[in-house]
């Protein structure tokens, strides 16, 4: 087993950062695999991202090569620090130097940016933490997977919950860039179609926001009994504990956390989010797989429990793995369609997701789990916070082919 990593930190401007990308080494006479991690290393998504998304990585290139010991993978790793224009650089230079897949990519805009670049490059894009449902709808292509969890399936599980409780009356603080935008529109569809209204809405500049408290205000005085936050990260955090100083939910209304996952509730407390609802569609502590997975790579993060988009990167990497074992390394790097082509082709099996397939469109296709936050009298062990409220089977947790404009679909 060979596994190697060289390490890139964005700087200020895509050009430094083209000039600063690590050269892949030449080739030996083995052919081998490079795999570079783009993801957010020093902004708000670097707790559900970063290097516990290098960690999964990791993990699944050292279980596969353990029982293929000839396989050579090299991993990199770049901040494209929720610049459009950074991630974009990143990607054309890590494929302009042979690099085989890029995965994670936590942030819509960046995500759909790279996804261009893959299909001018004809290489393999696994996007496992953005959650833009356009990636595989207006913007899919033949050389990009969506693992995980998209806006489609948070705007009817989470907001389809909330309405069905009776909140009947939203108000959205929104992030002010391609994914807030695209869940705040999904759940607002769903709110309507299910009789309820939408009393208003604020976009904050992103990612340089971290006073909510105006925007709290305006939802406060609006007479919503729902407050959606489209939004992620340390801003899902910094909101919901500031709606807590803010007495919101002592005055009725309902915080409706559109994307929050694990990591974010460690960061708010069980004192403050017991009782949120949310959406995920991997929890560590679900069954007897997820805390096997779970257990081997606590060792390369200890710090931080993998949340759904990490699980993404481990059971993606694992399966674009086996893709190229099976179609051989030298044939598989003539294409990344190709490789594209055979993970479609393939059932997915690991610990983290269990037994799943990958749609023409190229959606990861998963159930979807309703959680509730545990009391803090009812967390047992470290990082126990879900109860499971309800599971929607995958077939009914993403937007159906029928109402997608995939060019995939046709052809």
């Amino acid at each position: 087993m060979t596994i190697s990593r060289r390490s890139l930190i964005g700087t200020a401007t895509a050009v430094a950062v083209a000039e600063t990308l690590p050269r892949v080494p030449a080739r030996a006479a083995t052919p081998s695999l490079t795999i570079g991690v783009c993801s957010d290393f020093s902004g708000p998504y670097q707790d559900v991202g970063g290097n516990t998304s290098v960690a999964c990585v990791d993990q699944a290139i050292a279980e596969f090569t353990a029982s293929h010991p000839g396989m050579s993978v090299q991993v990199l790793k770049g901040d494209h620090q929720n610049k459009p224009d950074v991630g974009a650089e990143i990607a054309r230079r890590w494929f302009d130097q042979s690099v085989d897949l890029l995965i994670d990519v936590p942030n819509s805009a960046v995500a759909l940016a790279i996804a261009g670049v893959a299909k001018d490059k004809d290489k393999v894009f696994i996007n496992s933490n953005a959650a833009t449902s356009e990636l595989t709808n207006k913007f899919c292509n033949a050389d990009t997977i969506h693992w995980t969890y998209d806006t489609y399936m948070l705007a009817h599980s989470t907001g389809g919950a909330m309405v069905k409780s009776g909140g009947k009356k939203w108000f959205f603080i929104t992030a002010d860039y391609a994914f807030g935008h695209l869940l705040r529109d999904q759940t607002e569809a769903v709110v309507k179609a299910a009789g309820g209204t939408v009393v208003g809405d604020v976009d904050y500049p992103f990612p340089s926001t971290t006073d909510f408290s105006s925007y709290l205000v305006q939802a406060q005085s609006s007479g919503a009994d729902v407050l959606g936050l489209a939004n992620a990260g340390k801003d899902t955090v910094n909101s919901i504990k500031q709606a807590h100083q803010f007495g919101l939910t002592k005055t009725g209304i309902k915080l409706a956390g559109l994307l929050i996952f694990l990591n974010d509730v460690n960061g708010i407390g069980l004192d403050i989010a017991q009782g949120l609802i949310l959406t995920e569609s991997f929890y560590w502590n679900m069954n007897d797989n997820t805390r096997a997975f779970t257990k081997r790579v606590l060792p390369r993060t200890p710090n931080n429990y993998p949340s759904m988009g990490h699980a993404g990167c481990y059971s993606g990497t694992l399966h674009f793995l086996k893709a190229v074992n099976e179609m051989g390394i030298a044939n598989a790097k003539k294409s990344g369609a190709g490789i594209v082509e055979q993970m479609k082709k393939m059932p997915t099996d690991d610990d983290a997701f269990g037994k799943r397939s990958i749609r023409v469109d190229g959606r990861f296709m998963c159930p979807a789990f309703l959680f509730q936050v545990k009391k803090p009298g009812e967390s047992k062990i470290p990082w126990d916070y879900y109860n499971l409220l309800a599971t929607t089977p995958a077939e009914e947790a993403f937007m159906p082919l029928s109402e997608e404009t995939c060019a995939l679909i046709k052809a």
